[in-house]
């Protein structure tokens, strides 16, 4: 399958070949882009278990081209009943791996069924039908899973279960080996057949919470029996004249419109692409963002988010106002997760799904639940055991979310669906990917192939490093360091820098995709 494609009727990325080929599959049996979407977040699960799976979270826009409206839905979970402060009395921090790191309940499985039942044309079981085949017949392992799968193998080999699937000769799997997943693919017919309520009122619900007491989590049945999404508003800003969504809080998405909003006070018609100026620039515009990100982003149910004010057009001004050109800031971020995968579709009839879907760390909590064959995430390792932080551990809470899907309309109709994985990194690439289709006239895959940056804490990293792909060259990277980055060069196309995907509407209908080198995804389109 290519990374770019372009066609008038259809369009599908992912950061998986076989994830995209399972939308557009759904797309000719007759679904539409809801219907799709559903399918690749789905394959997903199961062929990119490093990154995202049913025991993750996800986030999604929609467009309906019936309703001429942009929607948001959170399928992010809460916290359990039991995940108080005093459950970790005499600890620093919520354990980042491990039983106990997973302490919030999946929220994925909900969000297949809300978009699905609002929107969808075709059944949750015919969606569902490409992610059974590949979890039970198996696929070739992925570069970028083999790759993780080594990096990470002390970790999968830590429990039982999860070696068993993993790693089940004790080694790691090389690239291309065939990849089974049978307990997962007896889950998934379950979830086809029973819907979300299988998954959280029903069998599968009880035989993690069966597992989760017997092994010291706090995950209980009712803390699934009591979950529930919920359609939201978008948040709103503009761009050149764009009119920019994100979904709203837990998430950080407000985070990818004050960027941009900062960059609308520059005219970068006179700023290179790719020089010192402009990246520094961005760098400077996502630490703005990120200092008032750190301040308030916790759940929106325990706490008054000014999200209104952080994106209005005045205070982004002058926030702008403050970014020297010539030195960085200092600035402080906390580590986030990075392991995440993005994807898009747009159909013939006007639709369009931007989601993006998450176990947080790479693998997550390490953690498969019993014999279901699902990961546990371990996202809720992210909230405070400090009482006065925003973010602070309380029951069913749901905590700061990196995920934060795009859209980009033009005349109330989509024009750009972007979003990358990679945690702290994602505001700052979809930033990168908006200016250069927007600002330089870059098409999707050349602004995705196009060098980037990450600045801050990916975690486990002790340090503020603005990493920059070695295609930058030695003047752009010395020029930030002697403004005062600390700059450390990385790959040609490092997967640290996310993997990215975007799809673009032509003035003319036409659809152009582009998937991420640095991942194993793939457009189709026609």
């Amino acid at each position: 399958m290519n990374r770019s494609a372009a066609g008038k009727e259809a369009m599908v990325v992912s950061p998986h070949a076989l994830a995209s080929q399972a939308g557009a599959e759904t797309l000719r049996r007759g679904g539409n882009a809801f219907d799709a979407a559903v399918a690749v977040s789905a394959c997903l699960a199961v062929v990119y278990p490093h990154m995202t799976g049913l025991g993750g979270d996800a986030f999604w826009l929609t467009y309906s081209g019936a309703d001429r409206a942009v929607r948001a839905y959170n399928a992010s979970g809460r916290s359990a009943g039991l995940a108080s402060r005093q459950a970790f009395d005499g600890e620093s921090g919520i354990p980042l791996r491990g039983i106990r790191s997973a302490i919030t309940v999946p929220g994925m499985a909900d969000g297949w069924e809300a978009v699905q039942r609002e929107y969808g044309r075709l059944s949750l079981a015919e969606a569902l039908e490409p992610a059974i085949r590949c979890a039970s017949h198996g696929f070739p392992l992925s570069p970028d899973q083999a790759r993780n799968t080594a990096e990470r193998f002390e970790l999968l080999r830590g429990t039982a279960i999860t070696s068993e699937i993993f790693v089940p000769e004790g080694v790691p799997p090389r690239q291309g080996e065939r990849f089974l997943q049978r307990q997962l693919a007896d889950t998934l017919r379950k979830l086809a057949a029973g819907g979300r309520d299988a998954f959280y009122k029903g069998e599968i619900a009880r035989s993690i919470s069966v597992f989760m007491e017997k092994n010291g989590g706090l995950l209980r049945a009712e803390d699934f029996a009591d979950h529930a999404g919920e359609w939201t508003e978008p948040v709103r800003g503009s761009y050149r004249g764009l009119e920019l969504f994100q979904v709203p809080p837990n998430s950080q998405g407000f985070t990818g419109i004050m960027i941009p909003q900062m960059l609308e006070s520059f005219d970068l018609s006179g700023i290179e692409h790719g020089s010192y100026e402009y990246v520094h620039l961005l760098v400077e515009a996502a630490k703005m963002a990120f200092r008032d990100r750190d301040r308030v982003l916790t759940d929106p149910a325990f706490a008054d988010i000014p999200v209104g004010a952080l994106v209005s057009a005045d205070y982004c001004a002058e926030l702008a106002a403050s970014i020297d050109l010539r030195r960085a800031s200092p600035s402080v971020s906390r580590p986030v997760g990075s392991d995440t995968a993005y994807a898009a579709v747009v159909d013939g009839e006007g639709n369009a799904v931007s989601f993006i879907q998450s176990l947080y760390f790479e693998f997550g909590s390490g953690v498969t639940a019993g014999d279901t064959g699902i990961l546990l995430q371990n996202r809720g390792s992210f909230f405070s055991l400090d009482p006065s932080h925003v973010n602070a551990l309380k029951p069913r809470k749901r905590t700061f979310h990196t995920l934060m899907p795009a859209m980009a309309c033009r005349e109330g109709k989509p024009y750009i669906l972007y979003g990358t994985q990679g945690g702290e990194g994602q505001p700052q690439t979809q930033s990168a990917l908006l200016t250069r289709m927007v600002d330089y006239g870059l098409d999707p895959q050349a602004a995705i192939d196009a060098p980037r940056w990450v600045w801050g804490r990916t975690w486990g990293a002790k340090t503020q490093e603005l990493k920059l792909e070695a295609r930058f060259g030695a003047d752009v990277a010395m020029a930030l360091a002697s403004a005062g980055h600390e700059v450390r060069t990385v790959g040609a196309f490092d997967g640290i820098v996310g993997h990215a995907q975007a799809i673009l509407i032509g003035d003319d209908g036409t659809r152009y995709g582009g998937a991420d080198p640095r991942a194993d995804g793939g457009c189709a389109g026609w």
